[in-house]
């Protein structure tokens, strides 16, 4: 991990900007809309993947950005999409949200999300927990375990009210991680989320952005949903060697489509 910037310095330009994302649902949104973007760049060097800098050199001087998030594709450059757009329209019709669990014992209080598996990618992998470190940077899953995934603990379980978030690296010092081919994710690609209450939740892609760390969309990531849906990040762009770190983070955005359990 390497410095970043307060989470509340992080996030006022975004909610200043777009402050109409507050939504409905009662999830954490103290925590939430404070965020950090991911750091994933402890790994040597980045893996292969198309030059990052295009986006860069596109909107050089222009300071012209999409008012909307792009659906992404097969050779289809990421770009950022305008600070106060909201998140992409779903792609396939809406699903009712899972009701949170109730407050009543323990077995109700520990439900979590336990794997997540991507068809497309090949992913299939564990899911484990990320908080906030001592920093305000929100943390990632062990360099040892690169096939790992983190949910963010205070954001909302996979298929209740609001946005769920989980991260993953793209490389470590070993190679490819979990997330280094989540790039290729397109609109109308599937994801699914099993939870330890034996839940299955599948959410189809909407839309796939490149952004830079130091201008992370925060309200569009993190700000409450009227639906269920799922946000999942990981590092992209420059790596820098001397910091460890990259440039970007690619954000992928999802809503919920289908559940059972």
């Amino acid at each position: 991990m390497t410095e970043q910037k307060s989470p509340t310095n992080r996030a006022m330009p975004a909610l200043l900007i777009a402050g109409s994302l507050g939504g409905v649902g009662a999830i954490m949104v103290g925590l939430l809309s404070l965020a950090p973007a991911v750091d994933d760049g402890s790994g040597p060097g980045p893996i292969a993947q198309p030059e990052p800098s295009t986006v860069q050199i596109q909107n050089a001087g222009a300071f012209v950005l999409p008012p909307t998030v792009g659906p992404g594709g097969k050779n289809t450059p990421l770009t950022p999409a305008r600070l106060d757009a909201p998140p992409p329209l779903a792609a396939e019709p809406l699903v009712a949200p899972i009701p949170a669990p109730k407050k009543v014992g323990v077995k109700a209080t520990k439900v979590r999300p336990t794997r997540i598996k991507i068809p497309k990618l090949k992913v299939n992998a564990v899911i484990g927990a990320v908080t906030l470190d001592k920093k305000g940077n929100l943390t990632t899953p062990p360099l040892s375990k690169p096939n790992r995934t983190g949910w963010y603990r205070y954001s909302p379980l996979p298929g209740e009210l609001g946005p769920s978030v989980i991260n993953g690296h793209v490389s470590t010092r070993k190679g490819a991680a979990v997330f280094s081919r989540l790039r290729e994710l397109a609109k109308g690609d599937h994801i699914y989320v099993y939870r330890s209450d034996k839940k299955v939740t599948r959410f189809t892609v909407s839309g796939i952005e490149q952004v830079s760390k130091s201008t992370f969309p925060t309200a569009r990531v993190y700000g409450n949903t009227d639906g269920s849906q799922l946000r999942l990040i990981t590092c992209g762009g420059i790596y820098n060697k001397k910091a460890h770190s990259y440039t970007d983070n690619i954000v992928v955005y999802a809503t919920l489509s289908k559940k059972k359990g």
